[in-house]
């Protein structure tokens, strides 16, 4: 029986991919196999011995200390992809409330208090031609960023007529295919802002990304440039947003990470984190993260990890070893060594590595003696060992 820790409300949907037959889910579970939640800080937890993985339904994991994680060989996994139409759909909707001020003119119409309708409709005429708007066709939109929801973003931008100049450097195969032939690449991310009458960020909060947009790019801008940070907080600096705000430099700045600082500007259009936050968005992030939960805790196979390499191997043989361990020479050589000498013959392995660690799958002809799995795991560099 395989114990899973909730955190969070996990869409029902997910949590019914694990066969109460097979697993126990429960958010008050005890030294549990894995963990699946949302955004519940991970910090400060104690990380048991039992622990296999963490399933973070959502795509960052700021919330996860997937350093720690790592070096104790728990694999870190998250759903990128499964909310990518809602932040998509809330990108549209930003560039439509900024370009045609509707949040300021719903504003200046709800605070009307004429009770004549003839005088009302007087100061309805003026918000009219105060609040006069632009459209999108033949507008440029720089999208920083192209990963599962920074591609969606863009072929929707050029089907609504925009011009769209996309930067990542690290962009897949996978998400290039999927990329419309009419979004322009720019070989770095001051060249995509300079051609910018909106700009959208769709890159994770790491140290390159921190105050990715800043006083000093800004300059380069065109004037009355709309920003839009649906991402992480953190990757806009606020301050220097506000000083373009003040001077013209910027438009409007629509932001789903509101700071005190920014919250109350009429320039800013302020969200409370929506970007995931639709019914839909939630249920494919429970489902994607449970699959992949499943699938690592039955065959140990590896997809949509942060932490470790992806690894799927079908299943053959009478018993899987999988094996977390440090990326070093002989690693292999010597797990090999100890199931030889333990008279277990390997019909099938595979071995990946990910920066300064790996992942080994190994199926056998026989069952596996706890004696010949303590030996794997005493080996200097071995993480975490599992018998599927």
């Amino acid at each position: 029986m395989n114990k899973v820790l909730t955190f969070n409300n996990i869409a029902a949907v997910g949590l019914e991919r694990l066969p109460r037959a097979d697993y126990e889910t429960s958010s008050e579970i005890q030294n549990p196999d894995a963990i699946i939640l949302r955004s519940h800080k991970l910090h400060d937890y104690e990380t048991p011995e039992s622990l296999k993985c963490v399933g973070r339904a959502g795509a960052g994991v700021n919330n996860v200390p997937v350093e720690r994680m790592t070096n104790e060989g728990v694999v870190v996994f998250n759903a990128p992809g499964a909310n990518a139409n809602a932040v998509k759909e809330l990108v549209i909707v930003g560039m439509l409330l900024a370009a045609r001020n509707i949040c300021q003119a719903w504003d200046y119409t709800n605070n009307l208090n004429e009770e004549d309708d003839a005088k009302l409709n007087v100061e309805v005429e003026a918000g009219k031609k105060k609040y006069v708007g632009f459209e999108l066709p033949g507008k440029t939109l720089a999208v920083i960023g192209l990963g599962a929801i920074g591609v969606k973003v863009a072929n929707a931008a050029v089907a609504l007529g925009m011009n769209v100049v996309g930067y990542d450097p690290v962009i897949t195969v996978g998400n290039a295919w999927k990329l419309s032939s009419e979004v322009k690449q720019a070989g770095t991310a001051d060249e995509a802002f300079r051609a910018a009458d909106f700009v959208t960020f769709h890159v994770p909060l790491i140290e390159p990304t921190r105050n990715m947009l800043n006083a000093e790019r800004l300059t380069q801008m065109k004037d009355g440039v709309v920003v839009l940070n649906l991402a992480r907080g953190g990757i806009v600096n606020d301050t220097d947003v506000l000083a373009g705000l003040e001077s013209g430099k910027v438009g409007t700045y629509v932001t789903d990470f509101p700071s005190n600082e920014v919250k109350e500007n009429p320039g800013v259009i302020a969200l409370p984190h929506l970007g995931a936050s639709t019914g839909e968005a939630e249920e494919n992030c429970a489902i994607m993260v449970a699959d992949q939960v499943k699938d690592f805790l039955e065959n140990g196979n590896i997809q949509n990890s942060v932490n470790f390499p992806n690894v799927v191997l079908p299943r053959a043989g009478a018993q899987r070893l999988s094996i977390a361990n440090a990326n070093r020479p002989d690693m292999v050589g010597q797990i090999s060594h100890i199931l030889g000498n333990g008279g277990v013959n390997i019909c099938h392995m595979v071995n990946e590595s990910r920066g300064e660690v790996a992942y080994t799958l190994v199926d056998v002809e026989s069952e596996v003696s706890a004696d010949v799995v303590e030996k794997i795991q005493a080996i200097d560099g071995v993480l975490k060992v599992q018998t599927l």
